[in-house]
């Protein structure tokens, strides 16, 4: 007999709950690479705080909760930040956009009179009246002074800068940096003159003592005067050339400005900058454009000249003492100065430039042919021994003007020839004699 078989359909119930145990569990998908992970757009996704696990009490979440303090403790102090330098930062974009205005437009100069207090200031030109002006914050407040020269817009006139150097660009000019290159074996002859400007300008600079020692107080100023072509100017370049001295020299006609009150704001600028840089000497050369004698004129431009020379004989003899500064003068009309420029106190020592003398005219035409190549037929003694009225400019001219004649003709060596026609072309030209009925 077989096996009997149950009662139950499809096996016993046992059976199933085998199977039931069989089927797997679910499990979560395997992760994988592929794919973009989905974050969150928006504002909700940015401002999501992270999730802190675990949920329960403990140690972990406390040090998580005091990092994520931390990181909103920064970022509020950054945002504070970023609140209190923006103000900061949109004023310096507008003084940085204002400061870009002003480069390259032109800028006047003008004078400081007052500052009012930390922003605005009272400054005049010399086109104009006197403003009251702004200071922008970026000028270096330290460096304003009363009297000192600022740069002003040209149009607000609102101060934008400072000019280091107080002086007149036109004084900075008159220094002079280089030496010449003269010396007193160029000048020819002129014993005396060189000796006396040497007593009134080099001794007291670089000898004051003797004159202490004598009792007697050593000369102001010195005038050098004479017909033109004399040497007095050369004489003046031969004195910056063999003194240490700051020298300064300024043409009379330099002094005249176009507006009223720069001419004498010009002459006390250079004997300011002159004692500044003592000991100093200052050469005025041609001062009959302004020394000329005082009278009534009804002219504005006369009017201003002669005040241009009131402050002139105020700094040579006024209030302030002058020190270590000397002056020189030269003109070639000593008689059309005003008296009062050329008293004793002001220019204690006047000297006079004559027409060479025959020995001077050897000395002056051994100085310029010294160099030059000349043939045996050359007699100089000719030409000094002449009548004629020759300066030491016009012997310079004649040796030139032979030279000149020579190398016309292609020749290295200057003849008598060439001398002589030389003189004749010079004292011609001096004389500035026209053939009658050339213009006819």
């Amino acid at each position: 007999m077989g096996n009997a078989q149950s009662g139950f359909p499809g096996g016993a119930p046992g059976d199933k709950d085998k199977k039931k145990d069989q089927k797997k569990k679910w499990e979560p998908p395997v992760p994988t690479t592929i794919g973009r992970k989905k974050n969150k757009k928006g504002p909700e996704g940015a401002a999501k705080m992270p999730k802190v696990h675990p949920t329960i009490r403990c140690n972990l979440k406390l040090l998580k909760m005091n990092r994520i303090h931390d990181y909103l403790l920064m970022e509020e102090e950054f945002v504070q930040n970023q609140q209190l330098l923006k103000p900061q930062e949109e004023k310096t974009q507008e003084e940085r956009a204002r400061v870009d205005e002003l480069r390259g437009t032109p800028m006047s100069v003008g004078t400081l009179e007052e500052v009012i207090d930390e922003n605005h200031a009272i400054v005049s030109s010399s086109t104009g009246p006197e403003s009251y002006v702004t200071m922008m914050s970026f000028v270096d407040k330290d460096q304003l002074e009363p009297g000192c020269s600022v740069l002003m817009h040209h149009k607000t006139l609102a101060v934008v800068g400072v000019l280091q150097d107080d002086a007149d660009p036109m004084v900075s000019v008159m220094k002079l940096e280089k030496a010449p290159s003269e010396s007193y074996a160029d000048v020819g002859g002129l014993a005396q003159q060189i000796m006396e400007i040497k007593e009134a300008v080099e001794l007291p600079l670089t000898h004051p003592e003797l004159y202490e020692e004598m009792g007697i107080k050593p000369p102001k100023g010195v005038i050098l005067y004479g017909v033109p072509g004399t040497g007095k100017t050369l004489l003046a370049k031969a004195v910056a050339n063999q003194t240490s001295a700051t020298f300064l020299r300024v043409v009379g006609s330099e002094l005249i400005q176009k507006y009223l009150g720069d001419g004498p704001k010009l002459v006390r600028e250079m004997f300011r900058v002159a004692e500044e840089n003592a000991p100093s000497i200052v050469f005025i050369d041609e001062i009959d454009a302004i020394g000329t004698k005082r009278y009534d004129s009804t002219s504005g431009g006369e009017k201003e000249i002669q005040r241009t020379m009131l402050e002139l004989l105020n700094q040579l003899d006024g209030f302030d003492s002058r020190g270590d500064v000397k002056v020189i003068m030269a003109t070639n009309k000593i008689e059309s100065l005003d008296p009062a420029l050329i008293r004793p106190g002001r220019i204690d020592r006047k000297i006079e430039f004559p027409l060479p003398d025959v020995k001077t005219k050897r000395h002056i035409f051994g100085i310029h042919t010294s160099r030059m190549t000349l043939s045996d037929d050359v007699d100089l003694e000719e030409f000094v021994m002449s009548k004629d009225d020759l300066s030491g400019a016009d012997i310079k001219a004649i040796c030139t003007e032979s030279g000149l004649l020579a190398l016309r003709e292609r020749r290295m060596m200057v003849c008598n020839e060439d001398f002589r026609k030389a003189r004749e072309k010079v004292l011609y030209k001096k004389s500035e004699g026209t053939p009658e009925g050339l213009y006819l």
